[in-house]
């Protein structure tokens, strides 16, 4: 396992619970961390939310199959590639396709044949796809057409937990099944959770982060559980402020068990504080993911309450988030895709396109 820091459970549940300056010292400790490891660059990868069309029923999720009060949408080809070049133009050398989860033809054989004109066009793009459960065969197809890495979350690594916050057709083990596939399939392989999720106690979270390791992913995406009023879950007992704690704090603790990871500073930390994408970076965190959805779609893709929508003007937009990653003595950049250095390292790539 390559460049990984050993921890005990007990260890990680107390570092998950700082507060104040003990917090502070966490993040700067996991902020030198990331400059020696992977520098203090910051990944900046245009977010495309391509379809919120899902065949899952998610308890906590906004565009779960049951939510009616969904304006549902799926992209073409072409939009897609309209979204690209939006981000193409300003600069961007790295996009996100995300969608709800499907797994018939037809979705698949959109998204190959999405990934095929944008390869064809910007050769350079690199391609992270989310758009979840498939098998193996759909794996090596998408990777073909030219994504590079995946991001399959999956929410909490207890199987009892997993199950409270999913229906029975959902399973555990095809989840991790999933993640392995992608392994083997030659992705860069990503994964998260929802931090501070109902029936979540503090063990489950320090038994992610060992989950993280054990994986061995190249990245990771996780952020703090928001309601969706729209949901069976939207009315749990919820606390804003603990959760963008402990979102922080695992940003910080992943950074120390695993150096040279990609981590993302999520949407769903911007949503809790408006510095929040800004405070994920400071955790340790090296890649943020601003939108580069047609706008007049963005309110449909709500997983969450009072998902942070950007700006219709995405060069303005990232102009400021530029400026924003630069007065924390940070590095913006677009010009290159960011592969992951852990991913370079467990495969002795010496590729960074």
């Amino acid at each position: 396992m390559a460049n990984v820091t050993s921890i005990s459970k007990k260890e990680i549940i107390e570092l998950l619970s700082l507060k104040g300056s003990e917090q502070i010292e966490l993040h700067r400790k996991a902020s030198e961390i990331r400059r020696d490891s992977v520098s203090d660059r910051v990944y900046i990868r245009g977010l495309i939310e391509f379809s919120n069309i899902c065949e899952n029923d998610c308890f906590y999720c906004g565009i779960r199959k049951s939510n009616n009060n969904v304006r549902r949408y799926e992209l073409t080809p072409d939009e897609i590639l309209g979204a690209v070049d939006e981000a193409a133009s300003s600069g961007l050398t790295s996009v996100v396709l995300q969608s709800g989860e499907r797994r018939d033809r037809r979705f698949i054989s959109l998204v190959t044949d999405s990934l095929r004109i944008i390869k064809q066009k910007y050769p350079f793009m690199g391609i992270t796809l989310s758009s979840g459960e498939q098998d193996r065969s759909v794996y090596e197809e998408f990777h073909k057409a030219g994504a590079s890495r995946y991001l399959l979350r999956i929410e909490t690594s207890n199987e009892e937990h997993y199950n409270r916050l999913h229906p029975g057709a959902m399973s555990f083990r095809e989840r991790i099944r999933s993640l392995h596939d992608l392994r083997d399939t030659g992705f860069q392989v990503g994964t998260g959770v929802m931090i501070n999720s109902p029936f979540q106690i503090p063990e489950n979270l320090a038994d992610d982060i060992l989950f993280f390791q054990t994986l061995d992913i190249d990245m990771c995406g996780m952020g703090p559980f928001i309601p969706h009023s729209g949901t069976p879950l939207g009315k749990v007992e919820y606390s804003a402020e603990e959760s963008f704690n402990l979102g922080l704090n695992m940003i910080a603790v992943l950074r120390i068990v695993m150096p040279d990871i990609n981590i993302a500073s999520t949407t769903a930390l911007e949503t809790l504080s408006p510095a929040g994408r800004e405070s994920g970076l400071m955790a340790g965190a090296n890649v943020v993911m601003p939108q580069f959805s047609p706008f007049s779609l963005r309110d449909s893709y709500t997983l969450y309450d009072n998902k942070p929508l950007g700006s219709e003007d995405n060069r303005g937009f990232l102009d400021s988030l530029k400026e924003k990653i630069k007065s924390l003595g940070l590095i913006p950049v677009t010009e290159n895709s960011g592969t992951s250095i852990h991913y370079i390292r467990r495969t002795q790539n010496v590729s960074t396109c």
